[in-house]
């Protein structure tokens, strides 16, 4: 049986990523991780929307730890939204410094476990915040990694790599979800569900994106319809 382990954090891009595989694998696991970020709306979400969507095996992980060792506005209030990060200027104060390092790491000890060999994760290379740890070639790595060091074949998807953000709108409307990534999730780096606060980075190329899809819908439709293998 086609089994899937989603890295599931309740927003648009993992909630995106979750809905296509449950209408293309049979059997679809989720994870969540609670490193102790402010805003355990995104955790609350999370439960929400696999509940809705009926999976039957979701996991929160309790990893609170990464806040005693990696610094990131998501994790500390006294850091600026919307700033560069305290330890490389080059980088938002909202990167958690591994983060998805520990997140590959576990998912993988998790999908060894439960004889799965595909672990999603939604990042992305086109419309992001500027994190190394979502592109392309850190994913492959990390992927090489795991295998040589668990002796499996688990792979890494990473669906919405190549879509811009109108697309990933796009790709919940093909499955008749986009209602679920308005109202259940949590994209917003200040908390709020939704359609968020509009002011930080995530809900600016959020909005963006739902406004650019809006205006040609059948045009983004199409584009994931071919880069998607839809047709």
């Amino acid at each position: 049986m086609k089994k899937a382990l989603v890295i599931f954090s309740g927003g648009q891009d993992s909630t995106t990523c979750l809905i296509h595989y449950t209408h293309i694998y049979k059997e679809v696991h989720c994870i969540t991780f609670d490193y102790n970020q402010l805003h355990k709306s995104e955790i609350n979400s999370a439960l929400v929307i696999s509940k809705k969507l009926g999976i039957k095996n979701h996991i929160v992980l309790d990893i609170k730890y990464l806040k005693d060792i990696s610094i990131s506005s998501l994790t500390e209030n006294k850091l600026l939204i919307n700033s560069s990060h305290p330890l490389d200027n080059s980088l938002p104060s909202t990167f958690v410094p591994g983060r998805n390092i520990l997140f590959l790491t576990l998912s993988s000890m998790y999908a060894y476990n439960h004889k799965i060999t595909s672990i999603v994760l939604g990042v992305n290379e086109i419309d992001f915040s500027g994190y190394p740890d979502c592109r392309y070639e850190f994913i492959k790595l990390m992927n090489n990694t795991v295998k040589i060091g668990m002796n499996c074949n688990i792979f890494f998807k990473t669906p919405l790599m190549n879509l811009n953000k109108s697309e990933i709108w796009a790709l919940s409307d093909y499955w008749n979800s986009t209602d679920i990534i308005l109202n259940d999730t949590v994209t917003c780096y200040n908390g709020i569900p939704g359609r968020g606060c509009r002011k930080c980075q995530a809900c600016i190329l959020r909005k963006r994106g739902f406004d650019t899809w809006q205006l040609n819908r059948s045009y983004y439709m199409n584009s994931i319809k071919m880069k998607m293998n839809l047709l």
